[in-house]
């Protein structure tokens, strides 16, 4: 006979949170769920705000960004800023690269191994290049 470990709903959220110093509220468990749940994906404030309303999470908007702004400064997130005052939440947090789709405002995933960067200049004194993020913007060909 196989005994199947139960799984909490919540446990792998609860750690998570937990394992980056987060206090795990109940706001934060619910967006955490929401978002780490499945698969990687690229959300706005906007999109995780509907997607909780639609799960009846009582959350405001403020909430939501300021929970995003949190999960990015522990690490849990990587902020992609595609345009001023148009940022998405990205829960991949190795390095790649994006195809922004101007007409849908999508974000596509590019595996960092699909560009090859050339030489940088130098950094400014007394900084270092800490990453480089490439955003590529394609729309459709009306041909």
């Amino acid at each position: 006979m196989v005994f199947m470990e139960r799984v909490r709903p919540f446990s792998q959220v609860l750690e998570r949170l937990r394992s980056v110093g987060l206090r795990p509220t109940r706001q934060r468990m619910a967006l955490a769920k929401l978002l780490f749940d499945g698969d990687d994906r690229h959300v706005t404030a906007e999109m995780l705000h509907s997607e909780a309303v639609k799960s009846r999470v009582r959350v405001s908007l403020a909430t939501v960004y300021n929970t995003l702004h949190q999960f990015t400064d522990a690490g849990l997130l990587r902020e992609v800023v595609v345009d001023i005052g148009r940022s998405y939440f990205d829960t991949n947090i190795k390095d790649h690269h994006h195809f922004f789709h101007e007409q849908t405002k999508q974000l596509e995933d590019i595996a960092d191994d699909r560009i090859e960067i050339g030489a940088l200049p130098p950094p400014p004194a007394g900084t270092e290049v800490s990453r480089v993020d490439v955003i590529v913007r394609v729309r459709e060909n009306n041909n």
